[in-house]
């Protein structure tokens, strides 16, 4: 099984940095910010964390998988349909929009 692509679905994303921390590599980068929501009959705000940005650097990326692996909530996953094609290094900076599941446009 070829593994080509790594996808991000984004509203499962919690931004516990985990998949940051744990990637050999360092080429996951995760920008995020906290904002409380009220809970009815709670006594304060829960602080929740927000995705800003998440980034995949594929010129750093081994396709070691330990991403997918340490992520607790399923939000990296291979995507089989898809392969990154491309000879300009820039190119192979992927963000939120870019890394979206092959089925989800």
């Amino acid at each position: 099984m070829k593994h080509s692509f790594i996808a991000l679905i984004e509203d499962k994303c919690t931004s516990c940095m985990l998949c940051v921390r744990e990637c050999p590599a360092w080429c996951i980068h995760l920008d995020s910010h906290t904002v409380d929501v009220s809970e009815e009959g709670a006594r304060r705000p829960k602080k929740v964390n927000v995705l800003d940005s998440f980034e995949i650097d594929y010129s750093l990326c081994m396709y070691c998988g330990v991403c997918i692996d340490v992520c607790p909530f399923d939000a990296l996953a291979w995507d089989e349909h898809r392969a990154l094609v491309t000879t300009n290094r820039d190119d192979m900076l992927l963000g939120i929009d870019e890394l979206g599941p092959s089925g989800s446009s």
